[in-house]
């Protein structure tokens, strides 16, 4: 399979080591400093492009890969609100394929489906309120992360009494808290830690009066992550339209 890489920091060497080592071919890499290339025929030529960036350019990527005729698969968040629309739109009705995940970690998509199973059990047990915690390193431009985010809709999903997340406190990491963790008893709130080089801690507690329950996702290293994007790619050549893990992963749809 030939692959194009948009993103040439952390993740996208690691992704090219891995895709190499699996046997793919990587025909074009794409950075900061080469943005002409999209209108390359090396990187037109990529079955399929594998994109790692930030919120402020991941849609502008979208759009000039799409317009290349290139498939995409994408781990970019803190797009999703302004432009996750636009791109639905275009995946369903005009012809592009972008497989879209907050997180292409296996840990992390076994995790999100016993979150949304402890959530259907949790739906009986109206005494316990429920909040969200997640930890990232200090690069990480959006908070909450789209990670935290993916996990509060399955809550909500499953979860009567909640209707909506919110954004709880921040931790910056120069130890300054904004925002609050008071909200409405429909709200999910979500707070944030900014720290370190953490790679990423989502944990979800039910409390009650008498006990708690938590359940907590504790990313080691890059690895599954970057396992996983190469997974999607590998699917994403064979498949159009608006893809994620649950395609991949249909245990997801349980």
């Amino acid at each position: 399979m030939k692959i194009a890489l948009i993103g040439y920091g952390k993740m996208g060497k690691e992704i090219e080591k891995v895709a190499l080592s699996r046997g793919h071919e990587i025909v074009c890499i794409i950075d900061i400093n080469n943005q002409e290339d999209f209108e390359s025929e090396a990187f037109k030529s990529a079955d399929v492009a594998i994109e790692f960036t930030n919120p402020m350019v991941a849609y502008n990527n979208y759009i000039r890969t799409f317009k290349a005729g290139v498939k995409l698969v994408s781990g970019s968040t803190g797009w999703m609100a302004e432009h996750g629309e636009e791109i639905k739109r275009l995946c369903m009705e005009e012809g592009k394929t972008l497989f879209w995940s907050s997180n292409f970690s296996l840990g992390v998509t076994i995790f999100s489906a016993v979150n949304k199973y402890l959530a259907k059990i949790m739906n009986q047990f109206p005494a316990y309120d429920v909040t969200m915690s997640e930890t990232h390193h200090i690069h990480k431009m959006d908070a909450p992360s789209g990670t935290a985010i993916t996990l509060a809709e399955g809550i909500l999903e499953n979860l009567d009494r909640k209707s909506e997340w919110t954004k709880g406190t921040l931790l910056a990491p120069d130890g300054t808290v904004s925002g609050t963790n008071t909200c409405a008893p429909n709200e999910l709130p979500i707070s944030s830690i900014r720290e370190g080089e953490v790679f990423g801690i989502h944990t979800i507690r039910y409390e009650s009066d008498i006990d708690s329950i938590t359940i907590t996702h504790d990313a080691k290293n890059r690895g599954g992550f970057v396992l996983g994007a190469v997974l999607a790619a590998e699917y994403t050549a064979q498949h159009e339209g608006y893809l994620g893990m649950s395609d991949l992963f249909p245990f997801l749809n349980d």
